[in-house]
């Protein structure tokens, strides 16, 4: 009998763990040909999530349970849960039932025709469709300009392959991106289509910081492009600087009386070069960012315990 994990990373999810729970196990009561392990890797939780988790797991030797030290960030831990799972295949589901586990039946017929990696890819949102068309475009411009075909509008929402794990597990990331890796290894992949369904209890933990650290990641860990066009900006830049101040010495040279220089040219320019400057300064300290966080080899988290293991 083969075996599938599930993987849901929570943070003061209290609201959603018996639902998620439930939902997973009504799922695996129509696939009796699998057996299957539901692991939740919880960030140090503030609320009762963990007491719920723990209730569950004494009644429910497939439920397991990772405790984190403290709250290691929604990159690190739903990592170190997925190279936890010992099935044949691994599934990441969120805990706000926003990633449809009714999804699962698809995803283990596809990964049965062979395919190593199965994603769910949305497209469309019911609860914030001007949020989802801004993703929607920073997924094809990180695909434009990394040097890997990624699935665009996935969050590594589906089930992947043992080996496709273990192939993660190589790599030994400290701070991955997921969606880049899982293309990066170039196994097989297919997708399955779906809408995302409005989030019906509790708040999300993704706020404006969360967001902007996962778009970098994206693009620092799979393309090199954001550098080499501060280069070629500034070279253009440069020469259009050049010709612009030769042009204002010409005329200044053929009309000394009648061509006054003015300081608005001298402002806008000063102002231009160092908005210019400054941004690109920005794009450098995010590479620089990724490649003290990659050389650090920090654990991706410390656990406090681990329950039905």
């Amino acid at each position: 009998m083969k075996k599938i994990s599930i993987i849901t990373p929570t943070f003061n999810e209290e609201d959603n763990v018996n639902a998620i729970y439930d939902a997973i196990k009504l799922i695996f009561k129509e696939l009796p040909a699998y057996d299957y392990e539901h692991i939740f890797i919880d960030n140090a939780s503030t609320d009762s999530t963990l007491e719920i988790l723990k209730g569950l797991a004494k009644e429910d030797s497939k439920l397991k349970i990772i405790v984190n030290n403290r709250n290691f960030g929604p990159v690190r831990s739903p990592y170190h849960g997925l190279l936890s799972m010992t099935g044949d295949a691994a599934i990441l589901i969120a805990a706000d039932l926003q990633e449809p586990p009714d999804l699962i039946p698809t995803f283990v017929q596809e990964w049965e025709k062979g395919n190593e990696v199965v994603l769910a890819v949305k497209t469309n949102n019911e609860q914030n469709s001007l949020f989802f068309k801004i993703r929607k475009l920073y997924y094809k411009v990180l695909n434009k300009l990394s040097s890997v075909e990624m699935i665009e509008n996935t969050t590594a929402f589906g089930i992947m392959d043992k080996k496709v794990v273990e192939g993660l597990r190589d790599l030994g990331e400290t701070y991955p991106y997921l969606r880049g890796l899982i293309s990066d290894l170039g196994f097989n992949i297919t997708t399955v289509e779906f809408i995302q369904p409005p989030r019906e209890r509790g708040i999300t933990k993704a706020n404006i910081y969360t967001l902007y650290d996962w778009a970098w990641l994206g693009f620092t860990s799979h393309s090199k492009i954001p550098l080499r066009l501060a280069t070629i900006l500034g070279f253009f830049l440069s020469v259009i600087s050049f010709l612009i101040a030769l042009a204002y010495l010409v005329a200044k040279l053929a009309f000394w009386d009648q061509f006054p220089l003015g300081l608005a040219p001298v402002l806008i320019g000063l102002f231009l070069f160092g908005s210019v400057q400054l941004m690109f300064i920005g794009v450098l300290g995010e590479y620089i960012g990724a490649i003290y966080t990659k050389i650090e080899k920090r654990p991706l988290v410390i656990e406090r315990e681990r329950i039905n293991f």
